[in-house]
């Protein structure tokens, strides 16, 4: 199975200081719904992790974060994509979870109920917490440089504090989705 984890505010969609907390807020970032639909076109499976501490500091609640993937849904389906599953943290930064990102408690649960070694999982997002999560979940990393990331444009990644060893970036989700549609499989995994 061909298995991907993605990060979903400032990858997916426009971030926002004050959080996603409505349907009205969530707005996709351009060309990301047709990068996940070139992906799964491409046989690749795409989940999201995603915190949503909005849920545990009061901004929203679960029924408005299933109104904001609702949406999110359907304008996938128009674009022609499909997210398999999400997983979210729900938790305040004070209340010391395992999933919330840079824990990778998230990427486990995503292995566990895929039944995938995560080191054959690759993972992209914004966020240093995204990769760094990935990373220690054993996932390869990419980070792209859109949402809180998108002041590192032009940095080199060895610069970039906090990048874990061999993270690759990319400029936004359609990039990375062409590079690794680009990838060709090892001979080994090749048919017959």
């Amino acid at each position: 199975m061909k298995l991907l984890i993605l990060d979903r505010d400032g990858t997916l969609n426009r971030g926002r200081d004050d959080k996603v907390a409505s349907p009205d807020e969530w707005e996709p970032l351009p060309g990301a719904l047709e990068a996940v639909a070139r992906l799964n076109h491409g046989g690749w499976r795409v989940v999201l992790a995603t915190n949503q501490s909005g849920i545990g500091r009061g901004l929203f609640d679960m029924a408005s974060l299933n109104a904001i993937h609702l949406k999110m849904h359907r304008l996938m389906a128009a674009a022609g994509a499909r997210v398999e599953a999400i997983f979210i943290c729900p938790h305040a930064p004070e209340d010391a979870c395992g999933c919330r990102k840079p824990a990778p408690g998230l990427f486990h649960q995503i292995g566990a109920r895929f039944g995938v070694p995560m080191t054959e999982v690759p993972a992209a997002g914004n966020s240093l917490r995204h990769v760094q999560a990935a990373a220690a979940a054993g996932c390869s990393t990419h980070l792209l440089l859109t949402g809180l990331s998108a002041s590192l444009s032009g940095q080199s990644s060895v610069a970039i504090p906090g990048l874990p060893p061999g993270t690759q970036v990319h400029a936004d989700l359609g990039a990375f989705a062409d590079w690794l549609l680009a990838q060709v499989p090892p001979a080994s995994k090749l048919p017959a």
